[in-house]
């Protein structure tokens, strides 16, 4: 079952483009990632690694890029997840441009769940609540 969509507005800056002042496409792995860090939460994150020592890593990543992003647009990324057996977690992520009438870039993100000797564990409950 998917979660709520969860959103998170982004600034393009100059920095995050090519010379045609479009978003270079890497960056997109970039502002997905801040989106599951809001959703999950920093400070939850940082007490898990520190406490249980228990971290997430990208498994798989897939993405449809179907319009460009410019700078200086004031983007929406927006995210849902789900679980996917008990080490890995699905997210579906979109960033959407002001005026958009669909989604500009679609990502699928795969992650699973690793300690610090890097071998998969078990998605804590608190992880995701």
């Amino acid at each position: 079952m998917w979660s709520d969509i969860f959103t998170l507005p982004v600034q393009i800056y100059y920095e995050d483009t090519d010379h045609s002042g479009v978003v270079y496409h890497p960056n997109f792995l970039k502002y997905f990632e801040r989106a599951r860090e809001h959703v999950i939460d920093s400070n939850r994150l940082a007490q898990l690694w520190n406490d249980k020592g228990l971290g997430f890593a990208v498994y798989k990543a897939n993405m449809i890029f179907q319009e460009g992003v410019e700078f200086a647009d004031v983007c929406e990324v927006r995210t849902k997840y789900k679980l996917d057996g008990k080490f890995k977690t699905i997210w579906h992520q979109e960033v959407w441009r002001p005026v958009g009438k669909r989604a500009a870039v679609i990502g699928e993100i795969e992650m699973i769940c690793l300690d610090k000797n890097k071998q998969l564990q078990p998605i804590p409950e608190e992880a995701l609540t």
